[in-house]
Parts: C-alpha cells; structure tokens; sequence
C-alpha cells in the first residue's frame, strides 16, 4: 500500500467512526426525549390541583378552585368547567381535593381527567 492509500484508508476510519458517534448521541438524545413523555400526564400537559367546590350534574358542570393551569397559561381562581361524560365525575365530590385536565375546546373550558387525592 503506498503513502496515499494508507491516508485515504485512515480518513475513512476516521469518518465512519464520526458518524457512529453522530448516530449515537441521536439514539441518547431521542431515547431521552421519548422516556420522559410519560411524565406529563394526559400525553402531554401536566395536572392542576384544586377543590372541589361545586358539581351540578344536571348540566355537567363542576366548579373548582384551581391553582394555576399550565396548559391553559390561568393564575389560580375559581372556575366553572364543563365535563363532557358526566362520568369522569364518578367518585368526585364537593371538598375534595383533585388533579385534572383542563382543555379550551371552542372557547370552552372542559375537564378531560380528573382524579380524587386523598
């Protein structure tokens, strides 16, 4: 082998061994990025916390005093929010203390999850 196979074989080496690193650090950081979705709960927003204050069945509202809402960029405040199965409220009842899911469907603002904490 002359001088320059030799260096042209060494840059090839070099090269692929590069791209193993590049390949790498892209499997560490997606496999990063995907374990800590499971996190946040409901796929991607974290729980609020609140009391309940007041759950009228009949129309499929409930009432809490929240902290603040992530996902909704809202200070703390008590709110009316729709519920579209009325049995997500199975189980809740007035004073208890909750985690939940607020969405905006429309310019409404509906509970998707919500569960009693002890």
């Amino acid at each position: 082998m002359g001088r320059s196979s030799t260096h042209s074989h060494q840059l090839t080496e070099t090269s692929n061994t590069m791209n193993t690193r590049k390949l790498s650090l892209t499997l560490v950081l997606l496999s990063t990025l995907f374990s800590a979705s499971p996190l946040l709960a409901s796929g991607e927003h974290p729980l609020s916390e609140g009391v309940v204050k007041k759950i009228v069945p009949a129309t499929k509202k409930i009432t809490i005093k929240h902290g603040p809402i992530e996902n909704l960029d809202m200070p703390p405040m008590s709110m009316v929010f729709g519920v579209s199965e009325l049995s997500l409220l199975d189980g809740v009842s007035e004073g208890d203390n909750v985690k939940f899911l607020a969405v905006d469907k429309n310019g409404k603002l509906f509970i998707e999850e919500i569960e009693k904490q002890q």
